[in-house]
């Protein structure tokens, strides 16, 4: 039978190596003993209701264990995302109906003294559905309890619930995935087999354990085919101890969601950069140019696809498709126009590679048979309604598709952009802007118009000891020929670092409710976007917020 607690009990008496952190290291057997030793603990505290366990912890070695945990015991991991704070954070673990708690003393602060319901309580050290890990006499009870587990106690199927894993929430509040063992295990035996990962491969998991990145592209193959699971030093993905981590475990495998390509290739280039042992690298979100740079500069390959918690639709990358392209997708796969029902006009593009019918060809991307391959929300019935609309899986992502299939990305359903009467989305925008060579990261989202509709803002993470150029920048706006002629922002923010989740997915929806009003410095092209631009100063947030005042006053008299 294919499920994850199956994948981990044939690791029992397997003296390879099945895992290091930092200077420490575990064979898989030794592994599966922890494992078993807290699937007792498991067992033995669990009440009636949901056997739902919440782990919030870095990538540490005990993340792993309690995962394995889980799998042995039937318990439904819930990965909470420490980014969360607060009521947030509380909100998530009580949804979910969490009944035990794994942590440290670093992330208990985060739900100290919150109520998560009648199952787990208030959450303190001294509530003994709460474990932390790092003090002595709450993990002394796990010592030796590896015999007191008998797998065969408890019945796992492939349709057993293993997994509620959280959305990203970058544009609204975050929905709770369900996802069985019997999926994981095969999509991490078909992962394994993808990418040719074998006893011999060592996975780097740099990407947090709670996200299904981590999970899907990282752990699961790494469990299906034996092979060496790699943790980053700091417990966390960092950019500057990406290589030395690679180079410290010779990782031959790589898996990322979001930035972090972007991230590392902003990191100091050194000439012996391709000297590691960096095999494949698998993950999807990867800024286009620098999946390509990424795979010259550490000589290895780099696979970029699309696809989605949920599992409902991919676009995998061909070797022939257009730069800018997401790739092809399976027959049934369409872009959909959400208001009328219908399949939306094929791109058209005019010499320059602009896109020429916006309106007629950018709708969501859809797939007719994703249904199939969905496991719903936990307890979110109008969300999971939301997807499966005529039996069709709808992605919530806006695209496009050429005439020779290939589909494009134009960001989320809510990151369209009404400009002077001219509707455009804003992943076209984004994808341009990172060209320009001092950005790091890009994002493009919709501010009001003080007079109606709204104007495009972009938010910047530049690089390293970069400065902003406006002069520079408006030169490089009116230098790209499929720069469309209302796509310009009017107000450019530059940060040090962008609000993001912990996959380096940026907070959208954040950036969008404090629009000018930041604490960034925000640069203005008050005429023609594009053309110039100057620091957007107290006195002109005053006008800009009266101005805005007075329009939605009209507007809701």
């Amino acid at each position: 039978m294919d499920t994850i607690a199956n994948h981990l009990l044939a690791r029992t008496g397997d003296a390879h190596l099945g895992l290091v952190a930092g200077g420490a290291g575990w064979t898989w057997d030794e592994w599966v003993t922890a494992s078993r030793a807290r699937a007792a603990w498991l067992v033995t505290h669990r009440v009636p209701g949901p056997f739902h366990l919440a782990l919030l912890l870095d990538n540490v070695p005990e993340y792993v264990f309690w995962l394995g945990a889980a799998a042995l015991s039937g318990a439904v991991t819930v990965g909470a995302n420490p980014t969360h704070r607060g009521p947030d954070l509380a909100r998530d673990l009580a949804h979910t109906r969490c009944q035990l708690l794994v942590t440290d003393r670093a992330h208990l602060p985060l739900v100290d003294g919150f109520d998560l319901g009648p199952a787990l309580g208030v959450v303190s050290r001294a509530n003994p559905r709460v474990l932390v890990m790092d003090e002595p006499d709450q993990h002394a009870p796990l010592d030796g309890s590896a015999g007191l587990f008998d797998p065969e106690s408890v019945t796992v199927e492939e349709d057993t619930l293993g997994y509620l894993i959280f959305t990203s929430g970058t544009s609204g509040a975050p929905k709770a995935c369900r996802c069985t063992q019997g999926r994981l295990a095969r999509i991490g035996a078909t992962v394994a087999q993808m990418f040719e990962i074998t006893p011999d491969s060592v996975c780097y998991l740099a990407m947090p354990l709670f996200h299904s990145n981590a999970l899907m592209a990282g752990w699961s193959p790494a469990l299906a085919a034996g092979a060496t699971v790699a943790l980053p030093t700091t417990g966390r993905f960092s950019a500057s101890g990406f290589l030395p981590d690679v180079r410290r475990h010779g990782v031959t495998y790589f898996n990322y969601v979001g930035k972090p390509l972007s991230y590392i290739l902003a990191t100091p280039e050194a000439p012996d950069d391709a000297d590691n042992s960096l095999r494949r690298v698998f993950g999807n979100e990867g800024a286009e140019d620098d999946i390509g740079r990424f795979a010259r500069r550490f000589d290895c390959t780099v696979v970029d696809s699309y696809g989605s918690t949920e599992g409902g639709a991919t676009v995998q990358r061909t070797p022939d498709m257009p730069h800018g392209a997401l790739g092809r997708a399976p027959d049934g796969t369409v872009v959909i126009d959400p208001t009328s029902g219908d399949e939306c006009a094929t791109a058209r593009f005019d010499t320059d590679g602009r896109l020429t019918n916006v309106e007629e060809a950018i709708g969501e991307l859809v797939s007719k048979t994703g249904g199939s391959g969905f496991e719903g929300y936990w307890d979110n019935e109008d969300a999971e309604q939301a997807r499966l609309k005529n039996g069709w899986y709808w992605t919530g992502d806006l695209a496009y598709r050429d005439e020779e299939g290939f589909f494009y990305f134009a960001g989320r359903s809510d990151d369209w952009l009404r400009v002077d009467g001219e509707n455009f989305a804003a992943a076209p925008v984004a994808r341009i802007l990172e060209r320009f060579p001092d950005v790091v990261l890009a994002v493009v989202y919709a501010v009001p118009d003080v007079v109606t509709g709204d104007q495009a803002m972009a938010a910047l993470q530049l690089r390293p000891g970069a400065v902003f150029d406006p002069d520079r920048f408006a030169a490089f706006l009116s230098a790209q020929p499929d720069m469309g002629t209302k796509w310009a922002p009017r107000f450019v923010r530059v940060s040090q670092e962008l609000p993001i989740t912990a996959t380096s997915k940026v907070i959208t929806r954040t950036l969008r409710t404090e629009r000018w009003g930041c604490t960034d410095p925000v640069w203005w092209s008050p005429d023609r976007p594009g053309v110039s631009y100057r620091v957007l100063k107290p006195g002109d947030i005053a006008d800009l917020d009266k101005a805005l005042a007075s329009r939605l006053d009209v507007t809701t008299s």
